[in-house]
């Protein structure tokens, strides 16, 4: 059974730093693309980071460029997020999701996508 297993959030204040895991098993196909998706309260899910297939370029979504980085251990299926500089907005659930990279077409679009972590909560105060 396809799995994904999110960990590392919590609450900080601001200007700190915390680094999430996405932990993917249960797939049979060697080549995933795994994203991370954030959903903050009374907003729409929105895209944070991801390596699109087409080129292997990092995709960060513009509020999290500079703070935030994407890792990617193809060896171990766990990708992380490396979030520095926290802010209050950037309170949400994190989820990452996966799919094989063949139907991926571009990584920041969350329909692309048909495995869904739990979600971990990242909560930043002021």
């Amino acid at each position: 059974e396809e799995q994904l297993v999110e960990s590392g959030g919590g609450l900080v204040q601001a200007g700190a730093s915390l680094r999430l895991s996405c932990a993917a098993s249960g797939f049979t196909s060697d080549d995933l693309t795994i994203a991370w998706f954030r959903q903050a309260p009374g907003k729409q899910r929105e895209a944070v980071s991801c390596i699109e297939p087409i080129d292997g370029s990092t995709y960060y979504a513009d509020s999290v460029k500079g703070r935030f980085t994407f890792y990617n251990d193809k060896a171990e299926r766990t990708v992380y997020l490396e979030m520095r500089s926290l802010e209050p907005d950037d309170t949400a659930v994190y989820y990452c999701a996966a799919d094989r990279t063949t139907k991926i077409t571009y990584c920041s679009g969350w329909g692309w996508y048909d495995y869904w972590g739990q979600g971990t909560q990242v909560t930043v105060s002021s």
